[in-house]
């Protein structure tokens, strides 16, 4: 008897595909107070994959910020539109010059930062119009941005992580746990016919792009996909 497909099973919704949310520390968005801090921590988030600041505000206030590569304890945050432009400094991206770069972008102006967080990633400002920005992301992609959303400055701190090699199959185990990912994941080709439609040979044997309407036990492959193909330039 077949076996359920993965998206099948990551629907119902079992702790199996859940993510520890209890080990998250912080949120570490932008501040929304507009005046300087001092770090006075630098900790470690088992949640995310970049290290986070604890800064102290000139108001009393304690707060978690995505720390910045070069930053060390006793450094100065500075949230204001004069803030000068070194790392952690969090300023609106039409106040940033062309090439400096940035992390943790808002998409909308007050979200608190949803691009460029992970560790190492950065972008930079390619060109200033009238009511927007052009970005280039860590994507390699170019988006428009709202001129008053904000943005940190520098890069995002633990870059060197994608080098290091696990080691052992546990250590990549407790990393796919926390992030409510399956593994190890088998391909469908690699399955038997009675448990995945690519099932029972080397390669899938009849196209990949399904129906948006496709019963969910043979939706797999490229669902709804408007093309095939590489894209020619």
């Amino acid at each position: 008897m077949g076996k359920k497909l993965i998206q099948q099973r990551r629907g119902k919704g079992s702790n199996t595909y859940k993510a520890n949310s209890h080990r998250a520390k912080t949120k570490a968005e932008t501040p929304r107070e507009k005046e300087k801090g001092t770090v006075i921590d630098i900790e470690s988030d088992p949640s995310r994959t970049a290290p986070v600041a604890k800064v102290k505000f000139e108001s009393g206030a304690e707060e978690y910020i995505l720390a910045p590569e070069g930053i060390s304890v006793g450094d100065e945050i500075d949230l204001s539109r004069e803030a000068p432009l070194e790392p952690g400094n969090c300023l609106p991206m039409k106040e940033i010059p062309e090439g400096v770069p940035i992390y943790n972008l808002e998409l909308t102006p007050g979200d608190g930062g949803r691009i460029a967080r992970s560790s190492g990633t950065y972008g930079f400002i390619v060109a200033h119009e009238r009511d927007s920005v052009q970005i280039y992301l860590p994507s390699k992609k170019i988006k428009k941005f709202n001129n008053n959303c904000k943005a940190s400055i520098g890069k995002v701190a633990g870059s060197g992580r994608t080098e290091k090699q696990f080691g052992k199959a546990g250590n990549k185990h407790h990393i796919m746990k926390s992030r409510g990912k399956l593994y190890p994941r088998v391909s469908g080709v690699a399955m038997n016919a009675c448990d995945h439609p690519f099932g029972g040979s080397a390669n899938p044997g009849k196209p990949k792009t399904v129906s948006r309407d496709t019963p969910p036990g043979q939706k797999v492959g490229s669902i709804a996909a408007s093309r095939t193909g590489k894209k020619k330039k």
